[in-house]
């Protein structure tokens, strides 16, 4: 129900739909125990539902508008001492960043680790690992319609009251869009996707595709 492009994360990129591709690249981090989808309850979201079940992925259906809620109801149901956040607009998602953050997870030195606060990794490269008590402590001071919408801002905004690790890139990348919200960026991403597949194949890393951007 996206209201700049509706449907995105089941267009396609390539051979391979949107949300297909930000699975695929979470799959092969093994020390990520179970992947859901959380997707809403609204009869939109059903072609979602559909492919998780084709694809054999676990899916769970909540608030459409609180997302923070739905991440919250998540929690309740499962057993993690942590959980990860990536958003399913992200097609090329680096799967090496998802690995390095994990590892300073098994430290458990601290409640957040994160990648955009502040940010200097490309937009469509976010990854969040939480403290799952941690967030839901705190679920309930999530107030604002627009901290329910976008799950985690609430604890940016409060960053003096966890113990947060924010992860920096080697350079500033902040503005570079890898995400996909609108038409154009649909269009770039496939566009991007051709030129990285002829040239590295497979190997959608963040250092060659800031080099093709």
């Amino acid at each position: 129900s996206s209201k700049r492009l509706k449907g995105k994360v089941l267009k396609k990129i390539g051979k391979k739909i949107l949300l297909d591709r930000v699975y695929e690249n979470l799959k092969v981090n093994k020390n990520i125990n179970k992947i859901i989808i959380a997707t809403s309850k609204n009869p939109s979201d059903d072609k979602i539902s559909k492919f998780c079940k084709k694809r054999d992925i676990f899916c769970f259906r909540g608030d459409l508008n609180n997302v923070a809620k739905r991440y919250y109801d998540v929690l309740l149901n499962e057993k993690s001492k942590y959980f990860l956040r990536v958003t399913a607009d992200s097609p090329f998602i680096d799967s090496a960043i998802i690995k390095k953050m994990l590892k300073i997870s098994k430290t458990n030195k601290y409640e957040i680790i994160t990648n955009v606060c502040p940010r200097s990794f490309p937009k469509g490269q976010t990854v969040e690992i939480f403290k799952s008590k941690t967030f839901k402590d705190f679920f309930s001071k999530i107030k604002t319609k627009s901290d329910k919408e976008h799950v985690t801002t609430f604890f940016y905004k409060n960053k003096k009251k966890f113990k947060l690790k924010n992860i920096f890139y080697k350079k500033n990348f902040s503005k570079m869009n890898l995400s996909v919200d609108t038409e154009d960026d649909l269009k770039r991403s496939r566009k991007i996707e051709k030129i990285i597949n002829k040239k590295y194949g497979s190997d959608f890393s963040l250092k060659n595709l800031i080099r093709e951007y």
